[in-house]
């Protein structure tokens, strides 16, 4: 009997470890995500001539102008209106040079109307839970109780009004998020937290040092290595928490 609880144990563990390696051997970024994350990046860091390359690589990708649109209008959240703007001013001159040159870009779908009832705080708590893999149900703290004004913004606006359209999905406007976040520089709790809720809307960690590499070719090995540094802790982080649930998945069916 003990054999067998030991068995089922070493098999048990041996499956969570082959699930672990094949979820972090996915394919890696498509071409449509690795321009998105460049575009981003570029916007975020205001370099309007090297924007202007990477929009018109973008929509070579295939990626739709709505698409891109959206993912101009969510650098704002994270690098202000002056950002985006100028991201949105040097897209329509892109636009406009490509139909003159008989290019006619696909237009693609816009955003669905939202037909939910419930309060704008509550959708947007809803949509934070799930990007965050977990219910928030506790007492404010740190920033959200030194200044309750800026939590209440970021669930009805920025989860709300934008993070709730679905011209992008989660796993989108995450990548552009962490693009953002890498170029501004000196925000790096929330690009770790950030780095955190892509690997639970289903970015890999391939993916995720991939991302890295990108950040570091379109904006500069400084952005790249502080990232890189960030990534590591998360990989840390995940990777002792997989250990744990591993651990006691062995130990509960080994009978100790």
């Amino acid at each position: 009997m003990k054999r067998n609880k030991l068995f089922i144990g070493l098999v048990v563990a041996l499956s969570f470890v082959c699930f672990v390696v094949t979820a972090q051997n996915k394919p890696t970024l498509n071409s449509k995500e690795q321009s998105m994350i460049r575009i981003a990046a570029v916007t975020a860091k205001g370099d309007l001539s090297k924007l202007k390359t990477e929009l018109n690589g973008g929509l070579d990708a295939g990626l739709t102008i709505n698409q891109i649109k959206e993912s101009l209008i969510h650098v704002y959240a994270y690098a202000g209106f002056p950002r985006s703007i100028r991201g949105l001013q040097t897209f329509m001159t892109v636009l406009d040079e490509r139909k003159a040159k008989g290019i006619n870009d696909v237009m693609g779908t816009g955003a669905s109307i939202i037909k939910d009832e419930r309060s704008k705080y509550d959708r947007g708590k809803a949509i934070l839970d799930s990007l965050l893999g977990t219910p928030q149900n506790g007492p404010r703290t740190g920033y959200s109780a030194f200044a309750p004004e800026i939590e209440i913004f970021l669930k009805e606006h920025l989860f709300a009004d934008i993070f709730e359209r679905d011209v992008l999905n989660y796993a989108e406007r995450e990548l552009v998020t962490i693009s953002v976040l890498s170029s501004i520089g000196g925000v790096e709790p929330m690009l770790q937290s950030h780095l955190k809720i892509c690997l639970n809307v289903g970015v890999t960690p391939t993916q995720l040092q991939q991302f890295v590499n990108i950040i570091r070719s379109t904006i500069g090995k400084k952005e790249a290595k502080a990232a890189r540094k960030v990534l590591s802790k998360v990989d840390k982080e995940v990777a002792s928490r997989e250990y744990q649930v591993g651990w006691t998945f062995q130990r509960s069916n080994i009978g100790h």
